[in-house]
């Protein structure tokens, strides 16, 4: 699809279209899971500059691979109704500038890391960013039904990002806690895919419930959703986590796992439950900043 060029815009209106660029929301939900790790790396509250430096570096990596990633999807943003007004569909700006943006976020993601926090965090970084836009964003999401699973990886790194910044290394702990993430990412995305599924299909992308049933994929849910539960209870003794984490652990998982078993019971005559997966989406996000706030609140108490 060809895209027409970018209209005359006012400064507000660009500086707007380079925020979006970034994809901010998801970029806090990133951050979310980034402080709580370097607390419980610390077993305490980091140092105030090493958390602003490492979440400096952060928001510049993840908004530089959200940046590109809008670059190569804009043909079927201008598809799909969700994303049909990013900056790159409306012309806000061209593509040439967009892509200079990115490597420009890149660029000072690399220097802040490395400069204020150290090599490890900021490799890690661009690790996370090549993933996202080479494998996940260029190869996997227009030609496989596992797309969102294994480009899921890019968004678990923060946590390792987090423990390397306080440790300048990795162990069991930020694995297990990449893993809760990595496993989270499919119910998550997939009931946001229930609801958006016609436009997937239009735009030609193979997400789970376009390439397969609804019934599949909302037991697909549930199986993740199990397993993920399983994980973040692992996570407490690994991580020497107290009361208040395994409780937590026990009773999101269950709510979790709840709301993944309603949207495939509603699921088993193959017809999508819009609302059953919207309620899924919306918990998930809950459920990920919830499950992260009270790891942090455990060491705090336990420490402090």
């Amino acid at each position: 699809m060809t895209i027409a060029a970018p209209p005359s815009r006012s400064r507000v209106d660009l500086l707007r279209g380079y925020v979006a660029l970034t994809k901010p929301r998801i970029i806090e939900l990133l951050l979310v899971t980034t402080v709580p790790t370097m607390v419980v790396a610390a077993n305490g509250i980091p140092g105030l500059w090493l958390i602003v430096a490492t979440l400096i570096g952060g928001t510049l990596a993840a908004g530089g691979a959200n940046a590109f990633n809008m670059v190569l999807d804009r043909d079927i943003d201008a598809i799909m109704e969700r994303t049909k007004r990013r900056p790159l569909v409306t012309g806000v700006m061209t593509p040439r500038a967009a892509t200079i943006f990115a490597v420009a976020l890149e660029l000072a993601a690399f220097a802040a890391l490395s400069l204020w926090v150290n090599m490890l965090s900021a490799y890690l970084a661009m690790a996370a960013t090549a993933f996202y836009v080479v494998v996940y964003t260029f190869w996997l999401k227009r030609r496989s039904k596992q797309n969102i699973v294994i480009g899921g990886a890019a968004g678990a790194v923060p946590v390792l990002i987090g423990w390397a910044a306080v440790t300048n290394s990795l162990s069991w702990t930020p694995v297990l806690l990449f893993l809760v993430i990595f496993i989270w990412t499919p119910p998550h995305f997939w009931a946001l895919a229930v609801r958006y599924r016609d436009d997937y299909e239009a735009a030609r992308v193979p997400m789970m419930p376009v390439v397969a049933s609804l019934r599949r994929t909302t037991l697909e849910i549930l199986i993740y959703s199990v397993v993920m539960w399983a994980v973040t209870v692992l996570v407490g003794p690994v991580a020497h986590l107290g009361w208040i984490y395994a409780i937590t652990a026990l009773v999101l998982g269950g709510l979790f796992t709840f709301y993944a078993l309603r949207l495939y019971r509603h699921s088993l005559n193959d017809r999508a439950d819009v609302g059953e997966a919207m309620r899924l989406f919306h918990f998930s996000i809950t459920y990920l900043t919830a499950l992260f706030v009270l790891m942090a609140v455990d060491v705090l108490v336990r420490h402090h």
